[in-house]
């Protein structure tokens, strides 16, 4: 297998966005008389697109409005995020370091990409490769917005690699006929991480950004093979 593009989801892989999501979207949801705990929305929510999580509390909460209450819960956000957010740990080295062609595949909307991601110099290194499940018509777990990055980067899918934190993510990555790295922060409460992306059908799964650079290193081709691979000319198809 040789990999030529890297695809990253964003929240819990390159930016330490979840705790904080979590926490806001609770606190909404309690205004609105909904007595979930932080813990409890970190799992129910994370990974989620927005309207995945408002169909949620339609049908499993039993809200009548969840427009009004993910506002609320975006204004408080994107407040914390410019007060508090943080890349995840060693991840900006390892993306400034890389070599191989990357993008972000997120099923946040642009606008919190652009209030979150783009804090730090981690957007530069991405953009104009950036995209986010508003592009396209089903969020992870489908395999649309995997598909898009590869299409976009003129590059086969099983030559892509994913690096996502959620279940949902490997799934659409495997959808998609793209190997997978589940990724695992460190500092999750959540137990049974790793089993939960190993059983969606990561190919492996690390903790933390020095974890992901070894078996990147592992999976990816030596500099010399890839450099000798990029200067040889394209290959006409027809059909």
């Amino acid at each position: 297998m040789t990999i030529e593009l890297l695809i990253f989801d964003c929240d819990g892989v390159l930016i330490d966005s979840e705790p904080v999501a979590s926490g806001t979207l609770a606190q909404a949801l309690q205004r609105a008389g909904i007595p979930l705990s932080h813990a409890e929305v970190h799992r129910r929510f994370t990974g989620l697109s927005g309207e995945e999580g408002r169909r949620l509390c339609r049908e499993e909460l039993g809200l009548a409005d969840p427009d009004r209450v993910f506002a609320d819960a975006k204004s408080a956000l994107y407040e914390e995020f410019s007060r508090s957010l943080q890349p995840m740990a060693g991840m900006e080295k390892l993306v400034r370091d890389l070599k191989q062609r990357k993008c972000v595949a997120s099923n946040s909307d642009m606008e919190r990409l652009r209030r979150s991601l783009g804090l730090f110099d981690l957007w530069t290194e991405f953009s104009p490769h950036i995209y986010s499940a508003e592009m396209v018509a089903r969020p992870k777990p489908a395999p649309d917005l995997f598909l898009l990055c590869a299409e976009n980067l003129g590059v086969e899918p099983r030559r892509c690699l994913v690096i996502d934190d959620s279940a949902l993510g490997i799934a659409g990555a495997v959808a998609a006929g793209m190997a997978a790295i589940g990724f695992v922060d460190p500092a999750d409460p959540r137990s049974g991480r790793h089993e939960a992306l190993k059983a969606a059908g990561a190919l492996q799964t690390v903790e933390g950004a020095g974890e992901l650079a070894i078996a990147l290193k592992g999976l990816l081709p030596p500099e010399k093979e890839r450099a000798s691979s990029e200067r040889k000319p394209a290959v006409e198809t027809t059909g």
